[in-house]
This record gives structure tokens, C-alpha cells and sequence, in this order.
């Protein structure tokens, strides 16, 4: 099937969908950079972990385990968890934009939740590479610039409590994993897991619940995938031509 040419990059769809992501996710970067310093990091540590781990989740993830109390360990292990989708995005993404060069680097590290959305969004090749690039480059570019106004908001306003910044985290969270619950099963694992993390809050240092959740969301998936399989290899399965079983 052939698809239209694409129109110059000043009238592209892919390019307009890639600016207007990156204004929407860019502007979370303030809340980021306020929590941060309020969780007891310093301004340059912030900035540093807005331009080196560049995924909101994971940073978010960190700052939360941080500010808990947690120990250095735990947060980048709860970071970690949650950035290991970008590595799945890039064996799909990679295929798809082809970089070359150094571009392959930055590739890699543009390589979120939004870009490769804007790619994905796309139906010809020109217009994959364009939501892309603009997408990956515009939040990166946004997410910083307001992570640095956060940042030097954050030591101006003080108290995160008084003004409702300690539940920004959980509020840009939330609004980060929302649009992916569209399905009952993920629904259920993120109750699941949201159990599991409240009772074990309680009896576990600081940062280890979260582990231990998505530990739990692992097992979930890998028995639903177990589960699947077997079903399609189960008695009355198609195994042969015109789906009769092997043997009939």
C-alpha cells in the first residue's frame, strides 16, 4: 500500500504533534525540579539528573524514594525498573528512524515515551523520523529548561507543603501512567501492586516497597504470557495446515 508524500516539515502533522508533546510534557519538568531540591538534592544535581536520566517516570521514581528516605541503592534501583521500557522502544524505534553515526546516540537517549509515540503515529517513513526527532529533541530541550526554573523555584518557595508541591509527584505520575490503563488487566496489576506496595510500607526501609511491586507486576506478566502460551499449544489448537492438529 502506498501513502502520500509528505508535505514540507513547516506543514508537517508528525512535526505539530511532536511540538505540542513536547510544551505538555516539558512543563512537568517544574514540578520535577521543585521536588527534587526539596527532597534534598542540590540545584546541580537536579539539572545533572534531568539531562543524564531524561525519563520523567524514573526520575520521579527516584526523587520519591529519596525523599522517603530511602538509600541511594533503592532509588536507582526503582529508576531503573522503571526506565528498562525506553530499551524496548529502542529495538522498535531503531528499526523504524534508522539513525546513523553519533546520531545513534542521541537517538538512544531521546528514545521516551513520547517520541516514540509520535513515530509510531505516523505512516510514512519521512513523517516517523520527523514526530520522532521533534518529539525527542523538544521534550528534551523543555523538560530541562523548566527542571532549572523548577529547581530555582523550588529553594525560593520553601516548604513544598505549604503550597501542595509534596503531592506533585504523585499528581504528574499519575498523569503520566493514566492514558496507558486503558484495559482492565492493567488496571488490575496497578491495583495489585498498589496494594502491595501500602502493606508493605509499613514493615520495609524506605524505597524497598516499590521493589518489591514491581517484582510483583513482573510475575503477573510473565504468568499471563505463560498462561497465553499454553493456551495457544493446548488441545485444539491449530498446529498444522488449515488449522486441523497434527496427526488428524
Amino acid at each position: 500500500m502506498s501513502h502520500p508524500a509528505p508535505v514540507d516539515w513547516r506543514s508537517s502533522p508528525a512535526v505539530r504533534i511532536g511540538l505540542s508533546v513536547s510544551v505538555a510534557t516539558g512543563l512537568y519538568g517544574i514540578s520535577f525540579g521543585a521536588l527534587s531540591v526539596a527532597a534534598g538534592l542540590t540545584f546541580w544535581q537536579t539539572v545533572a539528573l534531568s539531562a543524564l536520566m531524561f525519563t520523567g517516570g524514573s526520575q520521579f521514581a527516584f526523587i520519591g524514594v529519596v525523599s522517603g528516605g530511602g538509600a541511594g541503592a533503592s532509588a536507582l534501583g526503582a529508576a531503573t525498573l522503571l526506565g528498562i521500557r525506553n530499551a524496548v522502544y529502542g529495538m522498535s524505534m531503531n528499526a523504524l528512524v534508522r539513525p546513523r553515526g553519533w546520531r545513534r546516540l542521541l537517538a538512544a537517549h531521546v528514545t521516551i515515551d513520547e517520541s516514540n509515540a509520535a513515530a509510531s503515529s505516523q505512516v510514512h517513513p519521512v513523517e516517523e523520523r520527523r514526530g520522532f526527532w521533534t518529539a525527542g529533541l523538544g521534550v528534551f530541550v523543555l523538560w530541562n529548561l523548566f527542571t532549572v526554573l523548577g529547581a530555582l523555584l523550588g529553594n525560593a518557595l520553601g516548604d513544598p507543603a505549604r503550597w501542595g508541591l509534596d503531592g506533585a509527584a504523585v499528581a504528574a505520575f499519575l498523569g503520566l501512567l493514566w492514558p496507558r490503563l486503558s484495559a482492565r488487566e492493567p488496571v488490575a496489576v496497578a491495583v495489585v501492586c498498589g496494594l502491595v506496595t501500602a502493606l508493605t510500607i509499613p514493615v520495609l526501609p524506605a524505597g524497598l516497597p516499590i521493589l518489591v511491586a514491581a517484582v510483583v507486576a513482573a510475575f503477573l506478566g510473565r504468568s499471563r504470557a505463560a498462561g497465553s502460551a499454553g493456551a495457544a499449544s493446548g488441545p485444539g489448537a491449530p498446529s498444522g495446515p488449515g488449522g486441523k492438529e497434527a496427526g488428524a
